[in-house]
Formats: structure tokens, C-alpha cells, sequence
């Protein structure tokens, strides 16, 4: 259990580039990566108006001199001090997190970066032998895998519990922009660019989640081919999507879905994942995330608790406060910064991550699917073969 106790010598320095005044990400980043103490604010590029930056950073309790116009100027200049940063986050709009990254990592930065990573698969590939070569750890921020009952899935998918996995149903599907909510609210507006939030909108933003999700639970399972629709209901937000549907098969003769979605009127969020198996089924919702649906064929449905004794360990690993007590999104992402400080602080010994976590693999993942998703749907809701 986590109790608060000390687990790094010393804190990670640490930086964020965007995340300033009003950005509802950037507080949960700093919410998330201060916690447990395992990392440090000591600099920042927040905004693009180099004035607002450094007020904001000021209000921070952050030195105005390492409070930087820009992300170029933020990592020369840590780069000069004994004291400079050490890892990174990226908290901007979709189409600088490629830059921003390659940046990072030729400056020897470890990184955390929103996803997607970037908008192509040869972009990824690029970032992910960067990484390599310069032995960094790249972390995304796949938020809700830090709920621990998602560790409880893949323990009793992986011990059989279900048996032979047949079907796994994903979806992402609020309803807040079932109107051009874009027309009055800038922080929504890049994300129906093309030139901000890339070939995507629903595919890359909510989509990719609990993909990932299914990525934790059943790491065996590998997509064979796919075919997606999408729609823009919202018509000024075209090309991009604001609905799309992908069907997948997987290697082992499993079958997937995934709906993608911010029109479905009057939902919260809408993300749920099922995998249902020859013997059994688990479900898990992010609106009631401390739960996870156990539903054994003939038998009556049970509901595990998180906190409880009677998960696996690897679960309880994750856990802050013990049964009953409800955990929430802030806990989450606490679970994956304390993950993101530990893999960090391992590479600079040179050593292994001592737990798993979304890096940048994950990431890699996450904008292949996106592409060929966009591939299927543009040739006309075509099959495409994954790999």
C-alpha cells in the first residue's frame, strides 16, 4: 500500500511545457506528479505568451528566472545549470508533442508526454529508437490505467479465470461536444483542426484510452487487421470525426470493438471495456471505477471492490487509502507518476523498470492504431491488414 513513505533518494527535477493558467491537464500533471514527492517543479515554459508564463510559474512558487518563454529556451538553459532539470512534461495541443519530444530527448531529458505521441507511425518509430539511443524513458499518459482493478483484470485474465478470450467490446463515449461547443471555447477548438489534433479527433482523443486498457489486460492478444467509419455529425468539424466505430480481429481468433465518440448525448464518459471469455466475463466503467464487474456463466454476478484483501497483490500495490473509501481520476494518474519516477530514476542507474507502465511503446501503439483507423475509414470502411 502506498503510505507516503520516502521510495527515491531524491526527487526527480522536473519541468512542464504548457499546462499554464486554466489548463484543466496541467493541474492534474501536477496534482498527479507531486503526490508522492517523487518529483519536483523547479522550471517551466507554460504558455505561449512569455509574460503569462512567467506569472504563472511565479504563482507557482517557481523562481521567475527559470520560468521560460519557450520549450527551446527552457531546456538550453536548465541544460547550463548544475541544478537544471532532469524530466519533462508535455501538456500541449497534439501538434507540438512531436517536436517538443524529439527536443527533450536530444537534450537527455526523460519525458511525459500526452498522447498521441505524434500524428504518424514513422514519426513514433523515430521517437522510440531517440529514446533508445539516449537510454530515456518516455512516459504517456494513458491516465485511467492507473486504477488498480485494471491490474486486477490482466491477474485473472492471466491465471484463466475467464478462460479462452473470445470478445472484447471498448468504448469512449460522452456526449459534451454533441454540439459546435468548438465555436465558443478555444481549449476545445484545435481539437477538430487537422493541423493541431492531426488526422483524428474521437479516434486519437478518446478512442486510443481504453484501447490501451485493452492493451493491459490482455498483452497477448495482437490485432490482425481492422476496418473503421467515421462520421462528423458536427459538419464544420470535417474531416475529422466526431463518432467512428472499429471492428478488429485479433491473431488468436478473438474479435473487437471499439466506439469512439463525443456526440452521444446526455453520457458522462462513457468508457466501459468488456472482455468476455469461453468461462467468464469482466467489465470495468470509468464512471464507477473502484468496481469490477465479475460474471462467471451460471453463476450470480459479483461485484470486486478495490482496497479489498481478496485482489491480487500486483492491485493492492496501487492502493492509497484502503476499502471503502472511493478512489478517483487524481489517484490514477498519482499511481502512473509514481510508476513514470521510478522507471525514470531505474534508466539512470541502468537498470531495468521496476514496474510496468504506459511508456513509449504504448505510445507507438496508440498512433499506429489511429493511422490505421483513418486508412480504413478513408478507403471507405475497408478491411486493412494491422501489421
Amino acid at each position: 500500500m502506498i503510505n507516503g513513505e520516502k521510495i527515491l533518494a531524491a526527487p526527480i527535477r522536473w519541468a512542464m511545457v504548457g499546462g499554464g493558467q486554466g489548463s484543466q491537464i496541467g493541474y492534474i500533471h501536477r496534482s498527479a506528479a507531486l503526490r508522492d514527492g517523487v518529483f519536483q517543479l523547479v522550471a517551466g515554459a507554460f504558455d505561449i505568451d512569455p509574460v503569462r508564463a512567467r506569472e504563472f510559474g511565479t504563482k507557482l512558487g517557481l523562481d521567475p528566472e527559470r520560468c521560460y518563454p519557450d520549450y527551446a529556451t527552457l531546456f538550453a538553459q536548465e541544460a547550463q545549470r548544475p541544478d537544471g532539470i532532469q524530466a519533462v512534461s508535455i501538456a500541449t495541443p497534439n501538434g507540438t508533442h512531436f517536436a517538443i519530444c524529439q527536443a527533450a530527448l536530444q537534450a537527455g531529458l526523460h519525458v511525459v508526454c500526452e498522447k498521441p505521441l505524434c500524428f504518424t507511425t514513422e514519426q513514433a518509430e523515430q521517437l522510440r529508437q531517440l529514446a533508445a539511443a539516449q537510454g530515456r524513458i518516455v512516459g504517456v499518459t494513458y491516465g485511467y490505467a492507473g486504477h488498480q482493478l485494471i491490474e486486477q483484470a490482466r491477474e485473472m485474465i492471466a491465471a484463466g479465470e475467464l478462460g479462452e478470450i473470445r470478445i472484447v467490446q471498448m468504448q469512449f463515449a460522452h456526449g459534451f461536444h454533441s454540439a459546435a461547443v468548438e465555436a465558443a471555447n478555444p481549449a476545445t477548438q484545435w481539437r477538430v483542426d487537422p493541423k493541431m489534433a492531426g488526422p483524428s479527433y474521437v479516434l486519437g482523443d478518446v478512442g486510443t484510452h481504453p484501447l490501451y486498457l485493452s492493451e493491459v489486460m490482455l498483452p497477448q492478444l495482437r490485432i490482425k487487421r481492422l476496418l473503421c467509419t467515421r462520421q462528423s455529425f458536427v459538419k464544420s468539424r470535417a474531416p475529422l470525426e466526431d463518432n467512428a466505430f472499429t471492428l478488429m480481429e485479433y491473431d488468436n481468433g478473438a474479435v473487437g470493438q471499439v466506439w469512439s465518440c463525443a456526440v452521444n448525448a446526455g453520457s458522462m464518459h462513457g468508457q466501459k471495456i468488456r472482455v468476455i471469455g469461453a468461462k467468464a466475463s469482466l467489465e470495468w466503467w470509468d464512471e464507477r471505477p473502484n468496481q469490477l464487474s465479475f460474471e462467471v456463466q451460471g453463476q450470480p454476478a459479483r461485484i470486486l471492490e478495490r482496497g479489498m484483501g481478496y485482489l491480487h497483490p500486483a492491485a493492492l500495490a496501487d492502493d492509497r487509502i484502503g476499502a471503502g473509501h472511493p478512489e478517483g481520476l487524481f489517484e490514477a494518474w498519482s499511481n502512473l507518476y509514481y510508476r513514470f519516477a521510478l522507471a525514470m530514476d531505474a534508466a539512470d542507474r541502468g537498470q531495468p523498470a521496476p514496474l510496468r507502465y504506459p511508456d513509449i511503446d504504448a505510445g507507438v501503439e496508440g498512433v499506429r492504431w489511429v493511422e490505421h483507423c483513418v486508412r480504413s475509414a478513408d478507403a471507405g470502411a475497408v478491411w486493412v491488414d494491422y501489421r
